[in-house]
């Protein structure tokens, strides 16, 4: 099915569709055999659940109509024995019996029927709920079509987007390597101007770097290749590294990072690595985004449930116009880092990926007065 056509919708046309009469009153075949072939259905038929089943395999039916007092199995468990061997695949099942009491309509509806239909019926009633769950069945195997086929064109998206993070990555960092060089005066000694503009390419080498990693880190959570390994693991030791790196760079903004623990220790079984990559960019926003001279505040918290960290900063808040672009890729706020620094808009959707990935939650809150809170949550894997 060509792209296009997978939303393109046309009236229903009933010539050629399949449809299983299954009936042991020979009266009443002949009566639906009439209707429905008059309306250009392909016809069936069926004398018992049993035999249903065996035509469902043969015929391959678009709908099957079904009665629910048959000799052998009833309706209602040839409906259920039928979804049971075909699953999703399965066509839908509309009852058409003379058992239409309330409870026999909504143990109709339990077994799996789409629609149900009481004797006598009407004959315009009938086809109509035909062409009408025929309709519906056709727009979801286009739709499962059309999820096909974006699934396939993103898969392509990031086999792309790696392949280029990948082969960019390396150049870049040899360009930000010999860019340290140069200002580090293993060249030789350089004038203001050179120095100037050597600067100039290592924070622009490094900026693009950091681009790349997040493309890279993006297209492999996406494409399903992330792969957590788990290990126990202390969180207020991890806490204590990530933000003392920080530190380092707040601290050109004369800002603070500070870590409040948890009373008792807290140790979780989680990937290191990647928990680190989840802290590191909560800080560095944090420090981004608060005004020089402020304090970002770091806390844990935990029980025998689960465990809690947040990052809390002195910054503008998030407008609620923006929240829902925060955790999206390629998400920017209005915002803008009061020290000139550059984002990607990728840190907090990898983030969350992340964070999901272990089975935990990550939001952001306004704080009053000024600033806003992230606060992720882990449950402990055993817990309910």
């Amino acid at each position: 099915m060509p792209f296009s056509d997978a939303t393109h919708f046309t009236p229903f046309n009933p010539a050629g569709a399949k449809v299983l009469v299954v009936d042991d009153d020979r009266v009443n075949l002949r009566i639906l055999r009439g209707i429905l072939q008059n309306a250009g259905y392909i016809i069936a038929e069926a004398d018992s659940g049993e035999d249903a089943l065996v035509q469902c395999v043969e015929f391959q039916p678009e709908l099957v109509l079904l009665d629910v007092v048959l000799p052998g199995i009833d309706g209602f468990t040839t409906c259920r024995e039928l979804l049971k061997r075909h699953g999703k695949g399965a066509p839908p099942v509309i009852f058409i019996t003379a058992k239409n009491a309330a409870d026999d309509i909504v143990e109709g509806l339990d077994a799996g029927g789409v629609d149900y239909v009481p004797k006598p019926f009407r004959q315009n009633e009938v086809l109509a709920r035909i062409r009408t769950h025929l309709q519906i069945r056709r727009l979801l195997a286009a739709q499962h079509a059309l999820v096909e086929q974006l699934s396939r064109a993103n898969e392509a998206k990031n086999k792309f987007l790696g392949m280029a993070a990948h082969d960019l990555r390396n150049p870049l960092a040899s360009i930000r390597g010999l860019a340290e060089f140069m200002r580090e005066g293993v060249v030789g000694e350089l004038t203001p101007d050179q120095l100037d503009l050597v600067n100039t390419m290592h924070q622009a080498s490094q900026s693009m770097l950091e681009l790349v990693n997040d493309l890279l880190d993006l297209a492999t959570i996406e494409s399903g290749e992330l792969k957590l390994a788990r290990a126990p693991a202390a969180l207020a030791e991890l806490i204590e590294k990530s933000v003392s790196l920080s530190n380092m760079e707040a601290t050109k903004k004369e800002t603070r990072v500070v870590f409040n623990a948890a009373s008792v220790a807290v140790t979780f079984p989680l990937d290191a690595a990647k928990m680190r990559q989840v802290l590191d960019n909560l800080l560095s926003n944090a420090v981004k985004y608060s005004p020089p001279g402020s304090t970002v505040t770091v806390e844990l918290r935990g029980d025998r449930d689960q465990c809690e960290f947040s990052v809390k900063d002195q910054g503008p808040g998030i407008p609620d116009s923006e929240r829902d672009k925060l955790f999206k890729d390629f998400g920017r706020l209005s915002a803008k880092p009061t020290g000139g620094e550059k984002s990607t808009g990728l840190g907090l959707a990898i983030c969350r990926k992340i964070v999901e990935a272990h089975g935990g939650t990550i939001v952001a809150e306004n704080l009053a007065g000024r600033g806003c809170e992230f606060r992720v949550t882990l449950p402990f894997p055993d817990s309910p």
